[in-house]
């Protein structure tokens, strides 16, 4: 048959095609429809980017930046004093310096994480100043640990509420504790794939009765005991005394020491404010500050306070009951007559308020874990697709990755609590230890460029002084207790994200010579065509990503593979919002005029190839939904189109590879055929 040309209508003789098959969703069977719908109705709408109050209504205010990142360090009273004071043992005297040393060890480490604040206000915590203070190797080490650690948090934090919970409930129903642990993990999954405003304002309420029961309590504990405070301190100096001159010093500063890092978890969660910098709302800086002071001031009094009350009531332990819980029940019990019904709704009450917010903690590693993800991303060490945005705007790959970890680790732990414990806190101290001396060079730094250091310096050094001793101590202590199995998951990660890196940067040096290859090409001499597109003429759909040589190597390709069958070209893209992008109207309006400006090049290239030749686009977060529809569009407009895609294809091509890369086009390809329109993927091959 005659090749057609531009201006040849199709032959009379040829039958019309059936008419396209209907969209997509009536292919469906009812299940599947019934169960995307449903899907979509939990998660909630796709969020409008025109809105201009979008980044305001997504952003998070002080206070609730202080729910949902501050809720981890609160949440760690329920078990971080607890481990201190059962590690004191018989010196109970002790508790009153322990509670001075917490004190101060939580004022120490929020006000150099407040100088990390000030000089990231990017955000990205302890992984970013690693890996611009110390280099890409402690960057790596120090966002491996951060992600151990926040699946962490997530577990012991969830674990820990159901087993408070559980302390109310008969023996006889505890064979439901784990599936119960699994049920507030997937509620919790789906409340941030909604989008963490929504989260942290549904969890509010619980932080907020936490806070008063809590506070009323040690408060009341105290006032109550005052006149034994006097008594606590004659008798704290009168057997540390007798200690040193019995055994010395250093047993006794030993015996602090190993209570002290035995309730290391207590500082956990103060890193998660610098990380999270970016979902804070304008001026994120002023406001990540207040939200570190709201955490710092209310971490510190209430793990001191209820050491100090321990310490008041002699508190000991009771088989199935935390300290905690036999704490309020002696409280209750001097404020109320014995078997009042009140005192015991307080006690409950305030259980289940320290359960709870165990539940609201887990948020912490929420929130902080896909962050983490998203910076690691953009350096290459995970694949890029966790910097991606779901149509909620929450990066809902590293949600769900999150989500399956601790998953994963409550299974394999059965949720004990006590395991957990142990696994628990080693990779905070490492990121804090790496953080703070980050922070050290940074303080030189601005020695050399004549800017006030002395101050930045002490800090950073004192924060460096105490992160590295709970360090030392907690791998010392917990090492052989089962600490090594957080060592080892630390050790694979890292190996596994420096394989991802090195395979991103094969393929990076692949495409760069792509690149130069294709930069040279010979174009005519002639001036570029002007000649509109027409719509019966055989049109090429192309998408592209940026201008480069995969476009080209693509454009140039389809021309190879069907010669003389395209008369004329519609390039097609999306200017994906990613975690980088979405910062600001100002960034999604530059990432519009960088995507048009990259097309115009693609225009300009295929007319000076004597190709009529258009562009369209779209800027979301969902590549192939947009992709579709722009496709839909420009198929209407040109019937006799087929769509193209440039696809990277490995020698050795395993499912590991298209994992780490977006596979758009057969994904595309799927869609468009539900539509009867036709696309051919165009291999480029990268090594």
């Amino acid at each position: 048959m005659a090749e057609l040309t531009q201006d040849e209508p199709a032959p009379s003789n040829i039958p019309e095609p059936p008419p396209d098959p209907p969209p997509s969703e009536q292919f469906e069977s009812a299940p599947v429809r019934f169960l995307r719908r449903a899907f979509a109705a939990i998660i909630g709408p796709a969020r409008a980017l025109t809105d201009p109050q979008l980044f305001h209504k997504i952003s998070l205010a002080a206070f609730l930046a202080w729910v949902g990142l501050g809720a981890d360090g609160l949440s760690s009273s329920a078990y971080g004093p607890e481990a201190a004071f059962r590690a004191l043992h018989e010196n109970t005297f002790l508790a009153i310096p322990l509670a001075l040393l917490t004190a101060i060890t939580v004022t120490v480490i929020a006000a150099s994480y407040t100088r990390i604040i000030e000089r990231f206000p990017a955000g990205g915590g302890g992984y970013v100043v690693a890996t611009k203070l110390l280099g890409s190797g402690a960057g790596l080490v120090s966002g491996s640990a951060l992600l151990v650690d926040y699946v962490l948090t997530v577990a012991i934090s969830l674990a820990a509420c159901s087993e408070s919970i559980f302390s109310l409930v008969p023996p006889s129903l505890h064979f439901a504790y784990l599936p119960f642990t699994f049920g507030l993990l997937a509620a919790l999954t789906i409340l941030n794939l909604r989008g963490v405003r929504e989260s942290v304002a549904v969890i509010s309420p619980i932080f907020l009765l936490f806070i008063l029961t809590h506070a009323t309590a040690i408060v009341a504990g105290i006032a109550l005991n005052i006149h034994q405070i006097p008594v606590e301190v004659h008798h704290l100096r009168e057997q540390s005394a007798n200690a040193v001159q019995t055994t010395g010093w250093i047993p006794l500063i030993m015996i602090v020491f190993r209570a002290f890092t035995l309730g290391g978890g207590t500082y956990t969660g103060i890193e998660a404010v610098s990380n999270g910098v970016p979902m804070l709302r304008e001026p994120k800086v002023a406001t990540a500050k207040i939200t570190m002071r709201y955490m710092a001031v209310s971490l510190a009094v209430i793990a001191a306070g209820i050491l100090v009350n321990y310490l008041l009531y002699q508190v000991n332990p009771v088989p199935g009951k935390t300290l905690n819980a036999v704490l309020w029940s002696a409280i209750a019990g001097q404020v109320f007559a014995p078997g009042n019904r009140l005192g015991e709704i307080l006690v409950a009450l305030t259980l289940v308020s320290a359960g709870t917010l165990l539940f609201v903690a887990a948020q912490t590693g929420f929130l902080g874990g896909p962050r983490v993800l998203v910076y690691m991303a953009f350096d290459r060490w995970v694949p890029s697709r966790f910097s991606n945005l779901s149509e909620r705007l929450v990066t809902s790959n590293g949600v769900l990755f999150i989500a399956l970890s601790a998953g994963a680790v409550l299974l394999f732990t059965q949720g004990a609590v006590h395991i957990l414990v142990v696994l628990y806190s080693i990779n905070v101290f490492l990121t804090f230890a790496l953080a703070q001396l980050g922070m050290c060079r940074d303080a030189i730094h601005l020695r050399r460029e004549g800017k006030a250091w002395r101050g930045p310096l002490f800090i950073s050094l004192l924060g460096f002084a105490v992160t590295g001793s709970l360090l030392i101590g907690t791998v010392s202590f917990k090492f052989m207790e089962g600490g090594w199995a957080t060592l080892l998951a630390t050790g694979m990660i890292c190996l596994v994200c420096a394989s991802i890196r090195q395979h991103y940067i094969r393929t990076g040096v692949s495409l760069r010579r792509l690149d130069e290859s294709l930069s040279n090409v010979p174009l005519p001499s002639t001036e570029p065509t002007q000649a509109p597109l027409k719509r019966t003429a055989q049109t090429a759909i192309l998408t592209v990503v940026g201008f480069g040589g995969l476009g080209i190597h693509s454009l140039l390709n389809l021309f190879r593979v069907f010669p003389h069958q395209f008369k004329q070209v519609v390039f097609v893209s999306v200017g994906a919002i990613d975690s980088g992008k979405f910062k600001g109207a100002d960034e999604i309006e530059a990432l519009r005029l960088s995507t048009e400006s990259d097309l115009q090049k693609y225009v300009d290239f295929a007319r000076k190839l004597g190709l009529p030749a258009e562009y369209r686009y779209a800027i979301g977060t969902d590549i192939v939904d947009e992709l579709e529809q722009l496709i839909l569009k420009a198929s209407e407009d040109y019937p006799r189109s087929v769509s193209f895609g440039g696809q990277l294809v490995f020698q050795k091509e395993r499912s590991v590879l298209r994992w780490l890369h977006n596979q758009t086009c057969p994904a595309l390809q799927r869609r468009l055929a539900f539509h009867g329109l036709p696309m051919v993927i165009l291999p480029v091959r990268v090594y």
